[in-house]
């Protein structure tokens, strides 16, 4: 249920962005692994995913480091101080959003109507 759901929302820019930010919040990540982390909520192939990376780089919210495996390099990702500050203003803009759709959806505050 929750994967047909997510698959049939539209995930703006911003969004993504939030759910990157959120996922490097708590572990860095080497871009395949991150896409692969990221494809448990959405669906994002990894050439959509690259470009939000090198987005977030640019505008100073996540950062880049190499560590060697087997013999070449992988480019982890990590968040910034800036990134984190990001993250919080998207967090807020999405808990305004949800309870804006839920006093539509859910106007009496209760759950399932029947």
């Amino acid at each position: 249920m929750k994967e047909e759901v997510l698959m049939k929302i539209q995930i703006t820019a911003d969004l993504l962005d939030g759910i990157v930010l959120a996922i490097l919040e708590r572990n860095d990540y080497y871009g395949y692994a991150l896409t692969q982390r990221v494809q448990e909520v959405i669906t994002i192939s990894e050439s959509t995913m690259y470009p939000v990376l090198r987005r977030l780089k640019k505008d100073g919210y996540v950062t880049t480091y190499d560590q060697p495996y087997q013999g070449r390099n992988r480019r982890y990702y990590q968040i910034t101080a800036d990134g984190k500050s990001h993250l919080a203003r998207v967090r807020q803009l999405w808990n305004d959003y949800k309870n804006t759709l839920d006093q539509i959806f859910n106007p009496d505050g209760g759950g399932d109507a029947k």
